[in-house]
């Protein structure tokens, strides 16, 4: 049984990768099942606290990873239109099969945001297009900054129980 959890937890693990990449998948929270998961196995000495610190991280990175992509359209002058927008071209670029999809997107749909807010101030829409872009960027390297420490941490304590 507990190597099923622990077989579980690497699937979490690699689903928090995946997720770090795909927004909307949120990945610290994911992988930090791992951790959870990590923490019911007999034979590993996780301290609770670390469940905890980890959990809160990762709590913390789903109301980030909304936040940061909002904020750069803001800080480049852009409206709840462009944020909207690019929600909807996240989603988009999600589904839609193209190369980067998950990246054009948000960009696009901010763009087409602030065009229909003010359809004459193509230059304003380009530069609150390109605050989301930087933001979402942001989102996606925090967010797999988040899954590679959650990783590290549950790596020391798992790979430490398999060597001892």
């Amino acid at each position: 049984m507990e190597y099923l959890l622990l077989i579980i937890s690497l699937i979490f693990i690699i689903l928090g990768y995946v997720g770090a990449f795909v927004p909307g998948l949120s990945g610290p929270p994911l992988a930090w099942v791992a951790i959870l998961l990590s923490y019911f196995v007999t034979n590993i000495q996780l301290p609770l606290w670390i469940v905890i610190v980890t959990g809160i991280i990762a709590g913390l990175s789903l109301l980030l990873e909304w936040i940061i992509p909002a904020y750069g359209t803001k800080i480049f002058k852009g409206s709840k239109y462009g944020v909207r927008g690019s929600y909807v071209g996240m989603i988009i670029g999600i589904i839609v099969p193209i190369p980067f999809g998950f990246l054009i997107g948000p960009f696009i749909g901010a763009y087409i945001g602030e065009l229909y807010m003010d359809y004459k101030d193509q230059s304003r829409a380009l530069k609150a297009a390109f605050g989301t872009f930087i933001g979402f960027l942001l989102a996606i390297l925090m967010n797999f900054a988040l899954v590679s420490l959650i990783f590290l941490v549950w790596g020391y304590y798992v790979i430490g129980l398999l060597v001892a």
